[in-house]
């Protein structure tokens, strides 16, 4: 069962959240700040604002008033934010800290005019060593259906398969490349024949 979780300071990732839901199937959570963020809170070209303290402390955790009553239901939770500061808000981090996320999938994904989702997968896994996080994306309000169902079909056990099992022992005499052009839009496979040596 899916779950996809958001944190929305403007409402951008709370669009795209209810886009991605509604192309996987399974419930919507919001992460709702207890103290909820105002424009001037959000002024990332003010050391004193609120956001800016937030992201300058790694200590940080801001409450969260929304709760999730059984975590245990979900087998793949995606997590949605804006970016801040080149990574997540500090609320993921109070988030990802308070629930056990032990055996499950976790699947960032990132809103943003123009920064990347960069080490987020790496940065989660740190959190919730026990998890498996898979590659995030960033998406956008433009982002088009054929983008977002791409992208997941990238996510499939079969195809993360790949990249930890061989081929069946009964094919003899091959290797199996596998050729990424693009991990979040396409990926072409390529069985080549050459002499086991």
């Amino acid at each position: 069962k899916n779950l996809v979780a958001y944190f929305s300071a403007s409402g951008v990732t709370r669009d795209v959240a209810s886009k991605l839901n509604g192309l996987v199937g399974g419930d919507l959570f919001e992460i709702v700040p207890e103290e909820k963020y105002s424009s001037e809170d959000l002024d990332w070209t003010n050391n004193e604002s609120r956001s800016s303290i937030e992201m300058n402390d790694s200590n940080s955790r801001p409450k969260i008033s929304s709760k999730i009553e059984d975590i245990s239901q979900y087998d793949r939770i995606f997590i949605g934010y804006p970016v801040w500061w080149y990574t997540f808000p500090r609320i993921i981090n109070t988030f990802l800290e308070e629930y056990n996320f032990s055996g499950k999938e976790i699947v960032p994904f990132c809103t943003s005019g123009s920064s990347g989702i960069g080490s987020a997968s790496n940065d989660i896994a740190k959190i919730v060593p026990d998890a498996k996080v898979l590659e995030g994306i960033r998406l956008s309000k433009s982002s088009s259906d054929e983008e977002i169902k791409a992208w997941l079909e990238t996510l499939s056990k079969d195809f993360l398969s790949l990249f930890l099992f061989p081929l069946d022992p009964k094919i003899e005499n091959c290797h199996f490349y596998i050729k990424s052009y693009n991990l979040f839009k396409s990926c072409s496979f390529i069985l080549k024949e050459v002499p086991w040596s």
